[in-house]
């Protein structure tokens, strides 16, 4: 787990990471989740904030509990995440994206174009 340095709340922070953990496959469907006091000594914050935050997945449908062993990634979690993440990236990050771009008077071919060359600079570098 990674650095909880931001401006959203601390549950949610851990939310988000756990979630980036399961899209990742760092953490995969079935594979137990870091335990509450794992969590709460590594960060140094309160088990009632790690609770609210495993509470949270669990209300996402992305973890479940086994009684007496501990919290686990739920299977088809991954997908939903998938879907979820994917709706919020249209609504958000690609009309955000297409909202500036047409401010700065690009035109559509020329964004395409941007998206392409962006594209496989990134893939390539991974």
């Amino acid at each position: 787990m990674g650095n909880l340095s931001d401006a959203l709340p601390i549950y949610i922070r851990i939310v988000k990471e756990i979630q980036d953990l399961i899209l990742s496959g760092t953490l995969k469907e079935e594979e137990r989740l870091p335990s509450t006091t794992y969590i709460s000594k590594t960060y140094d914050i309160n088990i009632i904030t790690v609770n609210k935050a495993i509470n949270l997945l669990v209300d996402e449908g992305l973890a479940y509990k086994k009684r007496g062993i501990g919290m686990f990634v739920k299977q088809g979690a991954k997908a939903q995440l998938i879907q979820q993440r994917r709706e919020t990236f249209k609504q958000y990050y690609a009309k955000a994206t297409i909202l500036e771009a047409i401010r700065l008077g690009y035109t559509k071919e020329e964004l395409i174009d941007i998206f392409q060359e962006s594209y496989e600079e990134i893939k390539n570098q991974q």
